[in-house]
């Protein structure tokens, strides 16, 4: 990545890129599936596409979801008590990347963003001065070549802040104390409905 960077560099040009936020240990359940303002996956689209320059936003396998068959798209569930997750079930495969039908389904939530190369290139691009609308090189008017790195950052932070407030909805409280127990309760009642459909 450094190389390339360089390699623009020298070139005068500028580089964009892509970058993938993986949340761990998210609850079951956040989101919905029914409200369209309120679907999981739209809630993040939208923080990530926020972000200056981002041009794409996927989940799970984003934009290659839609070149593959649907046998190498949708993962298998199968039953997996040591998993450690309150339903005894995992999914060898994340390709929905922790997201079905806008609801957290216990796998790692996974968001990738793409940004487009920024737009100020040390050889400007042909383009008009606005006083005379005459043709005139851009202005040049920043040095970096590529920020991507920095976006990944924010990129961070804004799924962070979408899950925190999708967690405050649906579990509630005034302090993390109670928001723990209102998280072990609803792992402990979704326990208790897995655990009877296997006795």
């Amino acid at each position: 990545m450094i190389d390339e960077i360089d390699r623009a560099r020298e070139a005068g040009d500028t580089k964009g890129g892509g970058f993938e936020v993986i949340a761990t240990g998210v609850p079951i359940g956040l989101g919905s599936y029914v409200q369209w303002d309120r679907k999981l996956d739209g809630r993040l689209a939208q923080a990530m596409m926020s972000i200056p320059a981002i041009k794409a936003v996927g989940i799970g396998l984003g934009p290659e979801a839609a070149s593959r068959p649907g046998s190498r798209v949708h993962d298998e569930i199968l039953p997996n008590a040591d998993s450690g997750r309150p339903t005894g079930v995992s999914r060898p495969s994340n390709n929905a990347g922790g997201l079905e039908g806008g609801v957290t389904n216990g796998e790692d939530v996974r968001v990738s963003a793409w940004m487009k190369p920024i737009s100020t290139l040390m050889k400007p691009l042909r383009s008009i001065d606005l006083t005379t609308m005459h043709e005139a090189a851009a202005a040049i008017e920043r040095s970096d070549v590529c920020a991507v790195p920095a976006a990944a950052v924010v990129g961070e932070a804004m799924v962070a802040l979408v899950l925190a407030d999708a967690v405050t909805e649906k579990f509630g409280g005034d302090s993390v104390a109670e928001l723990d127990r209102a998280v072990s309760a609803w792992n402990s009642t979704v326990r208790e409905q897995f655990a009877a459909k296997h006795s």
